[in-house]
C-alpha cells in the first residue's frame, strides 16, 4: 500500500471520528478505514453513547435508530465533501449501518469507476462462487434472486458483497407509498438474522463471520452487504 493511501485512510479515520463526537457527544473507541477499487469502508468499534446505553436497557431500540438515522444523514454529505476534497474523488452512494449489542458500525461509499486507486482488492478470494450462491439464497429467502451479483475482499478481514436487481414489486409499491423506513428494517432485521445464524459462511470462508452489516439504496434497487470475518 501507499504511504499516500496510507495516510488518506488516517486522516478519513480521525476525520469520522471527530464528526462522530461532535454530533453524538462521544466517538468511537476505534476507526479502521480501507480503501479499494471504487469503494471506502469505514468501521467503528466500541461505539455507543451512554444515552443509548440507558434506551437500550429500557428496550427503546427503535428511539436509537430514529436518531441515528437523522444524525448520520447531516454527517454523511460532510464526510463525503472531506473524502473529494482529500482526495479528488466524489462518492455517488453512501451505505450504513450498525450492530447496537456488538456496539459496531459501518459506513461504506462507492464512487463511479475504478478510481480511487486504493490497495488492491481480491475479487478472486477462497469460496467466492459458493458464497454468492449462498448470497442468491439468502436473497430468494426475503425478496427475491438478485439480477447481479459482485463481491471482493477489501482486506483478509472485510469482504464485500453488492448486490443489484432484488425488489418485488410489493416492495416497490411500499416504497411508493412511503414505507421504505419500514420496509428496510424489516428486510435488515431478516437478513442479518440469517447472517448472523449461519454456520455455512464460515465453512465456506473457512473464516469465522464476527459481524455484519447491510443496507440498501431502494431508487438504485441495490444493497451492500459488508462482513467482517475472524479466525475460526
Amino acid at each position: 500500500m501507499s504511504q499516500q493511501i496510507n495516510q488518506h485512510q488516517q486522516l478519513i479515520a480521525s476525520y469520522t471520528g471527530k464528526m462522530l463526537r461532535d454530533h453524538f457527544g462521544k466517538g468511537p473507541e476505534s476507526v479502521f478505514v480501507s480503501i479499494g477499487s471504487n469503494v471506502i469502508s469505514i468501521y467503528l468499534r466500541n461505539f455507543v453513547t451512554p444515552s443509548e446505553r440507558v434506551l437500550l436497557e429500557q428496550n427503546h431500540e427503535t428511539i436509537i435508530h430514529q436518531i441515528r438515522e437523522k444524525l448520520l444523514q447531516m454527517i454523511i454529505p460532510e464526510i463525503s465533501s472531506y473524502v473529494e476534497a482529500l482526495t479528488g474523488i466524489k462518492l455517488k452512494e453512501f451505505y450504513y449501518d450498525w450492530n447496537l449489542h456488538s456496539k459496531t458500525m459501518m459506513l461504506l461509499g462507492i464512487c463511479e469507476g475504478s478510481v480511487m486507486k486504493g490497495a488492491p482488492v481480491d475479487t478472486d478470494y477462497p469460496g467466492k462462487q459458493q458464497l454468492e450462491r449462498e448470497m442468491d439464497t439468502l436473497s430468494q429467502q426475503t425478496q427475491r434472486i438478485p439480477d447481479e451479483i459482485v463481491s471482493f475482499e477489501m482486506n483478509p478481514r472485510m469482504l464485500v458483497i453488492i448486490r443489484k436487481g432484488i425488489l418485488v414489486h410489493l416492495e416497490k409499491e411500499l416504497i411508493r407509498l412511503g414505507q421504505g423506513e419500514l420496509l428496510k428494517r424489516a428486510k435488515r432485521n431478516l437478513e442479518k438474522s440469517f447472517l448472523h445464524n449461519n454456520n455455512i459462511l464460515d465453512s465456506i470462508l473457512n473464516k469465522r463471520v464476527q459481524d455484519s452489516f447491510v443496507d440498501w439504496n431502494f431508487n438504485l434497487d441495490k444493497s451492500v452487504t459488508l462482513l467482517i470475518t475472524g479466525n475460526k
